[in-house]
């Protein structure tokens, strides 16, 4: 058993982690869906489609941008949110790199070392 990351992360982790966290909420995975590639998105249309007021959309617009899974622009008094897919990606692929390193190694000495 690895003990070393019960307390803290490794710092290189942090962003996948984060990423992670911000995905783990359906209605956020949701606005993710909303968009099509190379489309941006106002908060007034993001809600539109949603049961919820304009704040809760905002504080899940916030999350998805911090961690970097949406940008935004404004234009004028408008602010047009973009999906940055290499964002999720990245995090995606910590992840795959991570599994393929350190089980199928493991995975694959297991079976050597069987009768």
């Amino acid at each position: 058993m690895r003990t070393e990351y019960l307390k803290d992360l490794p710092p290189h982790w942090q962003p996948a982690a984060a990423v992670f966290a911000a995905l783990g909420d359906e209605t956020r995975q949701r606005i993710l869906l909303l968009f099509e590639e190379g489309e941006e998105l106002s908060i007034k249309t993001i809600t539109s489609q949603f049961g919820f007021g304009r704040s809760t959309i905002v504080h899940h617009l916030a999350i998805l941008e911090k961690v970097g899974a949406l940008s935004s622009r404004r234009v004028g008094k408008l602010a047009l949110y973009s999906v940055r897919p290499l964002t999720v990606l990245d995090a995606l692929e910590k992840l795959r790199v991570y599994i393929e390193e350190e089980f199928t190694a493991a995975s694959r000495a297991c079976r050597r070392n069987l009768p």
